[in-house]
């Protein structure tokens, strides 16, 4: 069945010129700065006006559009089990569990602790079992690795528990060897990974109009890989980025424009994604928000503007500010998810954290995955009627009769047009009653207990974990 498909549009046509003409002009005049040996010499070679000494580079409009052109407008995210590859864009909307948090709720204890290698290991093989899930981030930052490894682990540590794609991130020069040897190992040769892109990186610019210097240098070496790049500045508006939400989204928009052109400057045709992550301040306290309608409106009008330049398009979404799990952190969720997703995400990134992306919760990478069906439903949309005669229907039945028994009914009864949830119980308040009233909550528990005293799914083979550790601790004997 077609479905007439809900889309809602955050920013005008008029609206993305004005965004467009606007981070041109910061990129020209205002300019941005870029640390490290590698980016500058890039720019200038291409035309840019370049202050060395301040580190800052002036980026003109056509290097700007000479960068947009080579951009890939579309590719395939593959993944370790071929039979979770991703293709973008994507005419639906699919979610990614949330990354690095601080902290973790301790399912069995239910203490708030900081994140661990295995706690992204459990968290991984929950996420396996999201049906709407399609890419998976490390959840949790690993307390327990040397810090100048840390990445290593966390990145090694998700290719062993999801086989879904995988995405992270490498905070220096010095480590990319070490990454490109893992990978290589767990991807089946460096030519299988240039080729198929089983993992990508995770990218985000320093607001305002800043990159990372070694961050950027280690990316732009494993160009060589061309391991995809998810580009995802996140000004928070009122804090380090304007207080006016169109203003945000055209400082967002000018920082993922200055990370393209140098992407595409170093090896042009690279696969990027555009994205974001976006946030408000509280104006009472000072604190960052990322649960709120204006973050879902500004992740909205930044999917826009990705498709605008005709690119994948992401945005961080799914996200809540609540203490802890429950109606607070579901409202949140849904008010930032519907959003992004009503204007075409390809992925929107969010599932399973709360406290401002600061902790993980196992149970609520099923919940949310729960919300994302909901939100899918909503915007598929009325669709054809399942009946092109259902005027006779109707007639057939007649004034005071009732439809249980038509056969349409029979069908539909089986069919996606009505939503069937999983977590959420749809007793009468006494049936409910005797079975002990059950919560979404609850029920998620309950699935969690069972995934994890389950086998592990899609595990690497003996060999590639021997290669691994090996790898990692020749890794921490030089950086760690």
């Amino acid at each position: 069945m077609t479905r007439m498909r809900y889309t809602a549009s955050f920013l005008g046509e008029s609206d993305r010129e004005r965004v467009h003409e606007a981070s041109l002009r910061i990129l020209a005049e205002t300019g941005v700065r870029f640390h490290g040996k590698r980016a500058l010499p890039l720019l200038a070679d291409a035309g840019a006006q370049v202050d060395a000494a301040a580190g800052i580079a002036r980026i003109p409009r056509p290097v700007v559009e000479a960068a947009l052109a080579t951009a890939p407008r579309s590719f395939r995210l593959g993944a370790r089990n071929p039979a979770h590859d991703y293709a973008l864009p994507s005419p639906v909307t699919r979610y990614a569990i949330d990354g690095t948090a601080a902290f973790t709720i301790d399912f069995d204890t239910g203490e708030r602790r900081y994140g661990t290698r295995r706690d992204t290991e459990q968290a991984l093989r929950v996420f396996q079992a999201a049906d709407m899930g399609v890419m998976a981030w490390v959840p949790v930052t690993a307390s327990d690795a040397p810090a100048g490894t840390r990445a290593l682990h966390e990145f090694v540590a998700m290719v062993r528990a999801s086989s879904r794609h995988g995405q992270h991130e490498l905070h220096t020069r010095e480590q990319v060897p070490y990454l490109a040897a893992a990978l290589a190992v767990a991807g089946g040769g460096a030519d299988a990974v240039r080729e198929r892109h089983p993992w990508s990186l995770i990218y985000c610019p320093v607001a305002p109009l800043v990159h990372d210097g070694p961050m950027l240098d280690a990316y732009l070496d494993l160009g060589t890989l061309d391991l995809p790049v998810m580009i995802m500045p996140m000004p928070v508006a009122g804090t380090t980025g304007p207080a006016g939400l169109f203003a945000n989204v055209a400082l967002a928009n000018a920082e993922a424009l200055s990370a393209i052109v140098v992407y595409q400057l170093a090896h042009p045709g690279r696969p990027v994604i555009y994205s974001s992550a976006t946030g408000t301040m509280d104006f009472r306290s000072g604190a960052f928000l990322g649960g709120t309608p204006e973050m879902g409106i500004m992740s909205a009008a930044l999917v826009t503007m990705g498709r605008f330049y005709g690119l994948p398009a992401t945005s961080a979404g799914c996200t809540s500010d609540a203490p802890e799990p429950g109606p607070e952190a579901v409202i949140e969720k849904l008010v930032t998810m519907l959003p992004p997703a009503s204007a075409g995400a390809d992925i929107v990134v969010g599932l399973g954290e709360i406290q401002g992306d600061q902790a993980l919760v196992l149970e609520q990478v099923l919940v949310d995955n729960e919300l994302a069906h909901y939100v899918e439903r909503l915007v598929e949309g009325v669709g054809e009627p399942a009946d092109p005669d259902f005027v006779a229907e109707i007639a057939g039945v007649g004034p005071g009769g009732n439809f249980l028994a038509s056969r349409v009914t029979g069908r539909a009864a089986r069919s996606r047009e009505f939503l069937a949830p999983t977590l959420i119980g749809r007793h009468g308040y006494e049936a409910w009653r005797d079975l002990g009233s059950p919560s979404m909550y609850g029920r998620a528990r309950e699935k969690v207990r069972e995934i994890l005293a389950g086998p592990f799914v899609d595990p690497l083979p003996d060999a590639v974990e021997a290669e691994l550790v090996r790898i990692l601790a020749a890794a921490d004997a030089e950086l760690g």
